[in-house]
């Protein structure tokens, strides 16, 4: 490939001095004497990053190389001569690092579930036991060749359940049974039983079966495997023999209960979260959700479609995220580079793709920058819009049709987002693009296809607050180039923006919509019968909708640019009604007024003029009213009189008859 020294000198602001082609060979020496200098390396291969760390190991220099692929990335193309732009972008950003996510600690003993039939059961099982503390669980009865001693403990039995993550799986197995050890030609088990239960801390499902767990392949800890695939089942027991000791794990997500719009008062609201897990590591708790991090393994689905950025991703985190993006596309108009298109992809499947085509293919686009992160699936609507904001004209996610399970999420983003660039007036309909193809060719035509005329003009901001304060920055910054400009564009059902509709024939102003709302978009107002709204604020989560009794509330899915969506408003207030007696307002004039029609002088509490009355109070002279009428209804009766010894005594003298006091003489 042609690396224009002078040309990536200048755009990088320093010399980068002689571009070596055969540095990991007979040009080893100069890399030997570069680890000699003060500063970091950056070696812009990573096809010999091996072999360079263990020549930096030897040096004492280990943990000061670091490595950037710009070969399959940006010189191995048809458009290789034209890639210093992109070339220069990935070297400044090769050295980005984004906040730490915290850790959870792990500890695995050891204990290890082999479960599947026949000899490739029994083979895994012999060959983790040199590692693992194995029990082989049989699910069928097949012939195998028992070995001449048993290293490896065998029993029948089918899974029923599955709990617990790496580390601490519980499960219980039906049809349990220890093998008989005096069994000569044939299989033989005794005392099978349901209901057992065990544990362990690593799981090989060779089964053939439906896996144990939901998204299994993001289960640390549980590897489920195509018996009839030997080279499969041989990579799983290799990445299993290791799984015993103290392990780290990124805590991918946090978690802020006080925000979730999930439910209020057993009516539910919002279950995007719950909805789109595929690890099953989400679940209800109260009134919010609750994540098990043990399970989570980080796509980031429930990221990117939670409302209120009650979920918030951490591995990296949002605003880290949108930093080097914006700094990638930046280096890469400075250096010349035009019209940007973000290639966001996963490692290995992507970066292997990206390899595949830069191979055997056309290679990418000089405009086509690969951006790497954890789980593609983690990008919502809000990273979109900021990455356009920044300058990017195309996004591309290299998805693994093999997990399509996994893409509610980004295709229900993808969607929202492509709602919203057709409300701004953009005509080009595919700026967010998701190809799930493992096939290099197919994938490279996605990304080959030619752009459209209309241009992103970059503008670049501080990702800082919340999501929905980074998703109306960012939106805004599209509205400012938009072709439309609207105040208000329409958006589909479901969707995290909009405004609230009100009956006000029906609405009795009784709040019980401002208690339920999860984002105090819906607010009261003290002392006044007013009903208060903040359309910034508003989730569309529909708590209010299923809490109003009167059914009076509806749902507008929208969104407002400009000052005037995070103004309260007012949607509905009526004239209050003061207390006849203390003068205090407590009501709304028309209720009051319906209900005395209603009940006075038709009702058996309310038949008199003073009864009647009671309805025009406040509660406090309600009850002061009642204490200090003849009817009320708290007072009790006198205090019996305490009974004595001279009462006795009497009652017993006036029930005598005058013949008992008789005397006889």
């Amino acid at each position: 490939m042609t690396v224009d020294a002078d040309h990536l000198s200048k755009a990088l602001g320093r010399d980068i001095g002689t571009v070596h082609d055969n540095l990991c060979r007979t040009q080893l020496a100069r890399f030997e004497a570069a680890l000699q200098g003060d500063e970091k390396l950056l070696v812009a291969c990573t096809q010999e990053a091996p072999l360079f760390h263990e020549v930096a190991e030897e040096h004492g220099k280990g943990g000061e190389v670091s490595f950037v692929n710009i070969r399959e990335n940006a010189g191995w193309s048809l458009e290789g001569d034209k890639a210093g732009p992109k070339m220069a972008a990935l070297l400044q950003t090769a050295n980005y690092t984004s906040n730490p996510t915290r850790l959870k600690s792990i500890t695995s003993d050891g204990m290890c579930l082999v479960y599947g039939a026949g000899q490739e059961a029994l083979d895994a099982a012999k060959l983790l036991s040199e590692h693992l503390s194995v029990t082989l669980l049989l699910s069928a009865e097949n012939e195998i060749l028992l070995p001449r001693i048993s290293d490896v403990p065998i029993y029948r039995g089918d899974i029923d359940a599955l709990t617990g993550s790496f580390g601490q799986f519980e499960l219980i197995v039906n049809n349990y049974a220890p093998i008989m050890p005096s069994a000569r030609d044939t299989l033989q088990f005794v005392l099978a039983r349901d209901g057992a239960k065990t544990s362990c801390s690593v799981i090989l499902d060779i089964s053939g079966g439906t896996p144990l767990v939901t998204g299994h392949s993001h289960r640390d800890g549980y590897k489920y495997v195509d018996p009839g695939d030997p080279a499969s089942v041989l990579r799983a027991v290799i990445e299993l023999s290791g799984m015993v000791g103290e392990f780290e794990k990124p805590i991918y997500v946090d978690t802020n209960q006080d925000i979730c719009a999930h439910a209020r008062s057993q009516k539910v609201g919002c279950s995007k979260c719950l909805d789109v897990c595929p690890a099953g590591a989400i679940n209800e708790d109260g009134n919010a959700v609750s994540i098990d991090s043990g399970i989570c393994g980080g796509c980031g689905s429930c990221h990117a479609v939670c409302p209120t950025g009650s979920i918030d991703y951490q591995y990296p985190n949002r605003s880290s995220l949108i930093d080097r993006a914006q700094l990638l596309i930046k280096a890469y108009q400075s250096a010349g580079g035009k019209d940007a298109t973000l290639l966001i992809h996963d490692d290995p499947f992507g970066a292997d793709l990206v390899a595949a085509m830069a191979r055997y293919g056309r290679g990418l686009p000089a405009h086509a920058i690969p951006f790497s992160v954890h789980a593609v699936t983690m990008l919502g609507h809000v990273e979109m819009a900021a990455l356009l904001a920044a300058g990017a004209q195309q996004i591309f996610f290299l998805c693994d049709p093999a997990r399509h399970d996994e893409l509610a999420g980004l295709e229900s983003e993808t969607a929202l987002m492509a709602s919203i660039l057709a409300g701004l007036g953009f005509k080009q309909d595919t700026r967010c693009t998701i190809i799930a193809e493992s096939d290099p060719d197919t994938a490279e035509s996605f990304i080959w296809k030619p752009l459209g005329s209309e241009t992103l003009t970059a503008s670049s901001f501080a990702p800082s607050g919340t999501k929905r304060d980074i998703a109306r920055l960012a939106l805004g910054k599209l509205h400012g180039v938009s072709p439309a400009k609207p105040d208000v564009i329409s958006l589909p059902p479901q969707s995290p923006y909009g405004r609230i509709d009100i009956n006000q024939d029906a609405c009795t102003l009784c709040m019980a919509c401002t208690s339920a709302c999860p984002s105090s978009a819906l607010m009261d107002t003290p002392g006044e019968p007013r009903l208060r709204f903040i359309e910034s604020a508003c989730v569309q989560c529909g708590l209010c909708v299923s809490t109003c009794p009167e059914s009076a509330l509806s749902l507008v899915p929208q969104f407002t640019f400009g000052a005037a969506a995070m103004q309260p408003t007012t949607l509905y207030e009526e004239e209050p009604f003061c207390c006849v007696v203390c003068d205090t307002p407590f009501a709304t004039k028309s209720t009051i007024e319906r209900i005395s029609t209603q009940l006075a002088g038709k009702h058996s509490m309310f038949s008199s003029d003073d009864r009647s009355r009671l309805i025009q109070m406040c509660e406090n002279c309600r009850v002061e009213a009642q204490a200090n009428s003849s009817e009320d209804p708290f007072a009790a009766g006198n205090r019996p009189r305490v009974r004595t010894t001279e009462d006795y005594i009497e009652a017993e003298r006036s029930n005598r008859t005058a013949d008992d006091f008789l005397i006889d003489d």
